[in-house]
Order: structure tokens, then sequence, then C-alpha cells
């Protein structure tokens, strides 16, 4: 099965400007229709370490706070991926916390550094990956094929992105972060953010403790372990939520047809899927890719409340049939938003991830790992393992501050305990390392609780607490 884990640029020569200089300049923003988000470009270096150097546009968004009056400052957020776009987030979040966080706080967004209005990044490809991630499965060819792509892919973007590339890490979009602070005149800022953008509130606070004011992580990768070693622990946690919806499938075989045992799905599915490394399955004007199947199946190991989206999709493309409620394979920005390129979630995902740290150049590294793991876990372990464009990266060293080195305050951490895609060691290992913090749980198989619900009173009240009033739980919280 092919499960998915989920031309040269211009860049400004001109020194960044003081951010605390002349004020920001509201307008729409572009590709969203919602008149109270606002957005304005923010100027940042585009190498933290030479201030002076030459710099890229940041493009943030504002949702004011509802009640001036109640006033306390900004809460930012941004997208995960890394790639995703967070201009539009305000908004999303806006529709999950409580309206006291919103009576309280400026909802703050951002496009991160190289992602659709900042400054985007292209590797030269003509569209994204499935889900946005470079990935190629050991199942359906061999590991010498894989590395002529990913050396090529590799490659392509240091021709068409090379002087973006070592400034594509998460250290340097937290010290964005507090640029854009400096320019909204704010003395704190406050951040509720999932998944990576969990990772990268954790970055901002081990730079800038001083700075850090009430931080939500809903579900952080543990930092320590980016990249590869958290990509290689997390295959277990897929491994038993793909079981698990398979088990849903034959459960519920007398609708999808997949199978009467989780075994029979399984097959079925395995068939499937190597054929359509071979020839795509066409269904009504599309022609599904393994690639694209296995980026809809991993949906369904995130969030078992889309389970019967994912199945009754499934069913109807197996069965050559247009799938009823469509899910896009393949990340695409909003419409009207002007310039992005073809690929640029994909290029993003893969700068950062590579550009965090340094990954094995050895094939041989990557062979054992995947003899080691893809035989246990048949499933995921062939991609998650296999080698990948970060084997060739032209930057490779440790870009990552030490998770020991955290000095923020305490924050609010939050976990689901059948995360496949951050298992909530993850979570537990970022709250004890940032002093005083509190750990909430939720038991569902779900992915960052806080933004993708299914809503939880408990979970809410104890963000609504945290935000509004600055009141932790008294212990780590199991809702």
């Amino acid at each position: 099965m092919a499960a998915v884990v989920v031309a040269f640029l211009t860049v400004a020569v001109a020194p960044a400007a003081p951010a605390s200089g002349a004020p920001l300049a509201w307008r729409s923003c572009p590709g969203v229709d919602d008149s109270r988000l606002r957005c304005a470009t923010v100027q940042v270096p585009l190498d933290h370490a030479r201030p002076a150097g030459p710099t890229i546009d940041i493009t943030i968004s504002r949702l004011p706070a509802t009640d001036p009056a109640l006033r306390r400052g900004v809460l930012v957020t941004t997208g995960g991926g890394p790639g995703g776009a967070g201009v539009p987030e305000p908004l999303n979040l806006a529709a999950v916390v409580d309206p006291a966080v919103l009576a309280r706080y400026d909802i703050v967004g951002f496009d991160m550094r190289f992602v659709e209005r900042s400054t985007p990044i292209t590797c030269g490809q003509p569209e994204e990956e499935p889900g946005g991630y470079w990935v190629r499965t050991a199942t359906y060819q061999s590991l010498a094929d894989t590395a002529v792509q990913a050396r090529a892919y590799a490659r392509a973007c240091a021709r068409h992105a090379g002087w973006a590339l070592p400034f594509a890490t998460t250290a340097q979009a937290a010290r964005d972060m507090d640029t854009i602070r400096t320019a909204l005149g704010e003395r704190k800022l406050s951040f509720l953010g999932g998944s990576y953008a969990a990772m990268l509130g954790v970055a901002y606070g081990t730079l800038f403790p001083h700075r850090a004011d009430r931080f939500v992580l809903d579900s952080p990768v543990n930092y320590d372990l980016a990249w590869r070693p958290y990509e290689l622990a997390r295959i277990p946690a897929f491994e038993e939520n793909y079981a698990a919806f398979t088990g849903y499938l034959a459960g519920n075989s007398a609708t999808f047809g997949l199978g009467a045992t989780p075994t029979e799905v399984a097959a079925t599915l395995s068939r499937a899927f190597a054929g359509a490394a071979t020839e795509p399955i066409v269904a009504g004007d599309h022609a599904w890719t393994a690639g694209e199947l296995g980026s809809l199946t991993v949906i369904a190991t995130y969030f078992e409340h889309l389970w019967p989206v994912v199945a009754t999709d499934l069913a109807a493309i197996l069965a050559h049939r247009p799938p009823p409620i469509p899910l896009d394979p393949r990340p695409a920005p909003l419409p009207g938003t002007p310039g992005v390129p073809a690929d640029n979630h994909t290029a993003v995902n893969t700068a950062f991830r590579c550009g965090d740290d340094a990954w094995p150049r050895d094939p041989a590294t990557y062979r054992r790992d995947l003899a080691r793991l893809g035989t246990r876990y048949p499933v995921f372990g062939p991609s998650i393992a296999n080698l990948n464009p970060c084997a060739f990266w032209p930057v490779s060293r440790d870009n990552t501050p030490p998770l020991a080195g955290n000095r923020a305050p305490a924050a609010l951490v939050v976990a689901a305990l059948r995360d496949a895609s951050v298992p909530p060691a993850n979570s537990i290992t970022t709250a004890r390392a940032i002093t005083g913090s509190r750990l909430v749980t939720v038991d569902r198989r779900t992915h960052a609780p806080v933004l993708n619900g299914p809503a939880d009173t408990c979970l809410t009240g104890a963000v609504t607490a945290y935000l509004v009033h600055g009141h932790l739980p008294e212990h780590d919280t199991a809702c």
C-alpha cells in the first residue's frame, strides 16, 4: 500500500527597516472573503544572523478582539505542516475557542516564511505531492530508483530556491514571530498552535522566553527528535490506527463492500493500491494514483470521526465511481490567493524538514531501517522509513535549539492519546521540559484536538481558563 504521511525568486536587498518604525498598513487578505480579517506585510531578515542583510516579506493577518475594553494582547497562530497557510487561521481558531478568548485577544495569523503569501518558494515541480509531502514507498520501487528521484528533487529545489534553503528552519521562523511582535507594538505575545505550529511555539519560547506570555501547545512535535527520529518513532501509531480503520470497514462490510474481516479489508486495499502504483484507478474525471489513495487513507489514521467519509470515498474509487464526498488529495491555496507556485506546500514542507537538522546521507542507513521497520510495520514502514530528498539536501546541519534550553513560562500542553501524527509521547516530553507546564489529554483517535475536535468541554474549559484567567490545571488532566 502506498501510504503518504502525510524560476528563481527575487529577494529584497534593502536592509531590514526597524519593525518599530512606520505603522502597519492593513488591507484585505488575499484569498479571504471575510472582511473582519485584515492583512499587513512585515519585513524580516532573510537571515536573522544578518539583520542588516536582505529581507523577505511576511504576510500577517489580524482578527480584532471583540471587546476592546477587555483586550489583553495578541494570540498568535499559524498553519501546521510545515507548509500550511497561516493567514486564514484566525478565522478557523475563532470557530473553536470560547467567545471569552475572542473578547480578550487580537487573533494574529501569519503565513510562515516561504509559504503562499510570504515570499513563496518553488522546487520547480508542476504540482504538489499528495498530502504536500514527498514520499516514496519501498514496496513499489527499489531504493536505487527512489534515490534517483530524491536526488533530482533536491537538485531542483537547490536550482529554484537555493537562496532560501539555508534559511528555511523553524528557528528562523520563530525569530520572524518576534519581529512580528515588535511590528505589532506588543511587549509579549500569547500563542495557540497545533502540530508543527506547536513545535514552532516551543522554538519561540526557547529563543525568547521573556517575550512568551500564555502558550497553548496543541500536540507539539518533540523538538529534540525533529525530524527523522520523530518520523520513525510514529510508525507503530500509524499502523495501529490503520488496523482500527480496517476493523471499522470490516464491521460495516454491508455498506462498503471491502471485506468482512480486517484481514480481508487490508488485502483488498493492498491489492488496489498496488494496482494503482502501476496504473491509476480512474474514477469519474480523476485517475487516482497510489500516492493519492495513500494520502486519503492517512486522513483516516489521523481522524476517527472522518472514517465514514474516507470509507465512502475509498469504496467509490475502488468501484471506479467518483467519490461522493471529495477530499482533495493535494494541498492548494484558497481561491484568489495570487502568486503561489504550483508546488509551494511540498517545497516548504521538504525545505523545513530537511533544513532543521542533518539527515543520514548513506543509503545503507535507509536500507537497514526499511529492513527493520518495513517488515514489522508493512503498511507504513516502507514509506516513512524510506529515503527522501533530505538525504541529498544541499544544507545539512543541526539548526534546532535544544528543548532542554527552554526557559519559557509554564504552558498548557495538549495531546490525544491515540494520535498517529504526533503520538502523545511528544507532548509529554514537551510538557516536562517547560517547567510548570500542565498536560491535558483526551482519549481519542484524532490529531491536535483543540483545533481539530471533535469539541470537548473539558478540554475547551482548560484552554479558556488559561487564556482568559491565566489558570493552569493544578495537575495534569485526563479529559
